[in-house]
């Protein structure tokens, strides 16, 4: 079963006043789930959230921007259907234009900026309003001054747009670079899935690398890296506490304890580069 078919069980499921736990089986009554930030109560599994649920979990108020942009269809994708048609499904299943969404608010006391992925949109893939709403969130930060956090769960580039998605590895790489020259905090939050493309560019160049527990983060699924080496691969194996323990990521933060975490980070952040400037 391949992620979105796995995405979308789920959703089905939480459409119901019951779901099960996939991990530890455990029926759950899906109100006080979601009151637990749908984090499981006997297990700790971390069921997927949208982008909406992220930002309200993350920030005290918020303003969306670059709602304006709308993805279309240049190439004239069509395989069993029209992309056009499956943006139109897309849209209707989760509400969003995209599968990103940029709000900009207060994590308690520090304006930051949010760059969210939702993997319900066409699997959180990257295509060139992806791309775009990453770079003008980048673009913005560097000249408000403002850090910048970004959510990722993605299944890589939107192939139904071709080498336009390809380009968005390197057009976001480039953004995170105003950034960088300008000492402005990056923080990435890599959650399940986290994968192809988009783990190539924007979600790996963070200064702060945070994982969610038991997230799948890598460029492509070990299926295909055993076919292709002929070597069994070890357990765990590209899951989030398998590449702290290899140094790929900086820590992996129980999402309860994200906001926290987060507000910390900025702050701890945010001071040093005030006192490197005042130099």
């Amino acid at each position: 079963m391949g992620l979105l078919d796995r995405f979308r069980k789920r959703r089905e499921e939480r459409e119901s006043l019951w779901t099960k736990c996939p991990k530890c089986k455990s029926i759950l009554y899906v109100p006080e789930l979601s009151a637990n930030l749908k984090v499981c109560p006997s297990c700790g599994y971390h069921f997927p959230m949208t982008a909406q649920e992220r930002i309200n979990s993350l920030l005290d108020q918020y303003a969306l921007l670059f709602e304006n942009l709308k993805p279309s269809d240049p190439l004239k994708f069509k395989d069993t259907k029209s992309y056009t048609e499956r943006l139109k499904e897309a849209s209707a299943s989760t509400g969003l234009s995209e599968a990103m969404v940029v709000a900009t608010g207060n994590m308690v006391d520090v304006k930051v900026t949010l760059a969210v992925m939702d993997f319900g949109f066409i699997g959180g893939s990257m295509g060139s309003v992806v791309g775009e709403k990453f770079y003008r969130a980048c673009v913005m930060c560097a000249e408000e001054n403002t850090p910048l956090v970004a959510v990722v769960a993605s299944g890589g580039a939107r192939m139904q747009e071709g080498i336009l998605s390809l380009m968005q590895m390197a057009k976001t790489s480039i953004a995170v670079g105003f950034l960088k020259r300008k000492g402005i905090p990056y923080i990435t939050v890599l959650t399940d899935p986290t994968t192809g493309g988009v783990s190539a560019s924007f979600a790996f160049l963070g200064d702060i690398i945070v994982a969610e527990p038991g997230a799948l983060i890598g460029f492509t699924g070990p299926r295909v890296i055993e076919q292709t080496i002929k070597q069994q691969l070890p357990e765990g194996f590209q899951t989030a506490e398998f590449l702290l323990q290899k140094g790929m990521v900086d820590m992996v933060v129980h999402r309860k304890e994200l906001k926290g975490t987060l507000h910390r980070l900025l702050r701890m952040t945010t001071y040093w580069r005030q006192r490197w400037a005042s130099r």
